[in-house]
Formats: C-alpha cells, sequence, structure tokens
C-alpha cells in the first residue's frame, strides 16, 4: 500500500511539474486568443487563460492536466484506504492526518483554474495565495508519505506481484480517459 501511495505522488509531483511551466497564477483579466475559437474575444482571469492555453495549445498539455487530476484523486482514495487498514491508534491517527492533507491539498488545487466551478471556491482570496498554498500542501504530503514510507516498510520485502498490482494501479488513471 505504501509503495503504491508513494508511486501516485511520484507521478502527480511530475506532471504538476510540467504544468508549473506553463500555469500562470494571476488573477487580472485578459483576453483569450488561444487556438479554441469560440472563446476569442472573451475577457478571463490570467490563470484560467494559462489553463486553457495548458489543454488546447501546448503538446500533451491536456494529457498532464488529466493525469495530474485522476492521480491526486487516486492518491486521496489510498490515503482514505490507508487511514482505514491502519492497525493501531498511532497508525490510524497517521492516517487520519495524511488523509486532511491530502484532501486540502486536492481543495486548494481545484480552485487554481480560475473557472466557474472553482469561483464558487475561492471568494476574494488572491491567485498566487491559492498556488502558494497547493505547493505547500503538496510539500506537506511529501513529508508525511515519507515518514509513513519510513516507518512501515523497514523490514518488509516487496515481492515481485506486489510491484506489479502497484504499477498496473498507478497507470489506471492514465488509461482511464481512452476507455
Amino acid at each position: 500500500m505504501n509503495a503504491l501511495l508513494i508511486s501516485c505522488f511520484v507521478v502527480v509531483l511530475i506532471t504538476g511539474g510540467f504544468l508549473a511551466f506553463f500555469y500562470t497564477p494571476d488573477g487580472g483579466t485578459v483576453s483569450y486568443d488561444g487556438s479554441y475559437t469560440p472563446l476569442h474575444g472573451v475577457q478571463m482571469s490570467e490563470a484560467y487563460h494559462s489553463t486553457l492555453q495548458i489543454s488546447f495549445d501546448v503538446r500533451g498539455g491536456l494529457l498532464m492536466r488529466q493525469a495530474h487530476h485522476g492521480f491526486s484523486q487516486a492518491l486521496l482514495v489510498l490515503m482514505a484506504l490507508r487511514a482505514v487498514a491502519g492497525l493501531t491508534a498511532r497508525q490510524v491517527l497517521a492516517g487520519v492526518a495524511l488523509l486532511g492533507l491530502g484532501t486540502l491539498t486536492l481543495v486548494v488545487g481545484y480552485a487554481l483554474p480560475d473557472d466557474l466551478f472553482s469561483g464558487t471556491v475561492t471568494g476574494k482570496i488572491p491567485m498566487p495565495v491559492w498556488y502558494g498554498a497547493h505547493l505547500l500542501l503538496a510539500l506537506a504530503v511529501a513529508a508525511a508519505l515519507a515518514i509513513v514510507w519510513r516507518r512501515t516498510s523497514a523490514g518488509r520485502p516487496k515481492s515481485w506481484l506486489v510491484l506489479a498490482a502497484c504499477l498496473i494501479l498507478v497507470l489506471l488513471p492514465i488509461v482511464d480517459p481512452f476507455i
């Protein structure tokens, strides 16, 4: 379970790193001029403009957005399973804390595109604050996963069947949009 958590988180970090190169966390208004013609000339925030550019103009951008979103959700589900599967009170508490961090990170991530859906979440908080909170929470999740990994995996060798199952489950969110 821990190997799967770490694997999902690594994919979320890689896809998030790719998206960070193209995302602009700014609430300033710009006119859309990208390749999606129905929105030409529409006024929108720079954050939403960069999200549309990632989706339509950056090669592989939409795939990276979908992978980031899918693996983030898979990571949250795995954190919930990890919290439920805890054997002692200390492990359950660590799992619940990890689940809370993951949920908060996911909610803050939903606010970043600055579209109509996230507009109900953001309120009057500036977009750079949401972006910074998302990055800091991702760092906190990374630290918590490292602590959980270190405490629970010492002395337990992994078999090749477990590793194969982890690989299949990690690749599932990427394949899902194409099925």
